[in-house]
């Protein structure tokens, strides 16, 4: 299908794509209990590491998620996600170059309130509420060009897959090596290091878009769930900006984790069966900037979770 006929794709002014199977031809997926319950038992002892200071398994070589998004939007149904919302505020927000709380909040995200502390922000040399200009808005929105001023990463890839869509270098990092390492002669300037989209990567084969998340520390229980919402919601939205069918979302783990203050309620996560994936659509398909995206552009219908569940967090 060719980029113009995709975007024309509409119902009454809603986009059609992506192509979802009706509900009840929906297949529960259960890669995500899967690989919950790998950690929990394969994953490598207890270990106390930098900062958290609390125990946790850790795995390094779990298989990838691969949802297909015909079969439903991936959010997980094992436990209600009401905050869906949020999560793709944060991630607009960084990609929009947002490096601090302030404007974390601006686009509906609170999430960080307790990681930008004035004492935890001092610890980087940064003010109360910086996360720093390595941070994920610093790598995504205002990467540091060598010979000075900065770019956004996904204002040129959009640029470039629409065209040149056969390319294979629909690339955006998450990660500034020389400020988010600490040594003698570097000195880290983001309190949290980015933990997820570290390597991402569109692909497009005929008419049909996979974007593949690579994430280089993940909380299983807690912020995965939220990064697949986020990373999922980039792909249906790119998508629509180039013109083609969000086909399928990759997601891997470099290193994935359960604390141990998570291990109660991840055994009570572990006695639910998956329902079918939701349907997420976007409710203006004439949208064509990547960055002017917000949570009230996407729209969820045929959400049935189970009830939800209160997780710590481990800062």
């Amino acid at each position: 299908m060719t980029a113009r006929s995709a975007l024309s794709h509409t119902n009454n002014g809603v986009s059609m794509y992506p192509d979802y199977k009706p509900y009840d031809k929906r297949i529960p997926d259960l890669q995500y209990l899967k690989l919950i319950r790998t950690i929990r038992d394969e994953g490598r002892k207890f270990v106390h590491p930098y900062q958290q200071g609390v125990g946790r398994l850790t795995h390094f070589s779990l298989p990838p998620l691969v949802y297909k998004i015909s079969n439903g939007f991936p959010i997980i149904t094992e436990r209600n996600i009401p905050f869906w919302p949020v999560a793709i505020a944060e991630l607009w927000a960084f990609m929009n170059g947002v490096t601090t709380n302030e404007g974390l909040h601006d686009f509906g995200c609170n999430w960080w309130d307790t990681w930008v502390t004035a004492k935890k922000c001092a610890d980087f040399g940064l003010e109360e509420g910086d996360l720093g200009w390595a941070s994920y808005g610093g790598a995504y929105g205002k990467f540091p060009m060598p010979a000075g001023g900065s770019f956004n990463q996904f204002e040129h890839v959009l640029r470039q897959m629409r065209e040149s869509p056969g390319a294979s270098t629909h690339c955006v990092t998450s990660w500034i090596p020389f400020g988010t390492l600490k040594h003698a002669s570097l000195e880290r300037k983001v309190v949290v290091a980015p933990c997820h989209g570290n390597f991402l990567k569109f692909t497009i084969i005929d008419g049909k878009m996979t974007l593949q998340h690579m994430q280089r520390s993940a909380d299983m229980p807690v912020g995965v769930a939220a990064n697949i919402i986020q990373y999922a919601a980039l792909l249906l939205a790119a998508a629509q900006v180039v013109g083609v069918e969000p086909y399928e979302y990759v997601h891997f783990f470099m290193d994935a984790q359960i604390y141990e203050n998570q291990l109660e309620q991840v055994e009570q996560l572990l006695t639910r069966e998956p329902k079918p994936f939701p349907t997420l659509r976007i409710n203006n398909p004439d949208m064509k900037n990547i960055l002017d995206f917000r949570p009230e552009h996407f729209t969820i219908e045929d959400y049935h979770p189970h009830p939800g569940m209160k997780f710590p967090v481990t800062e």
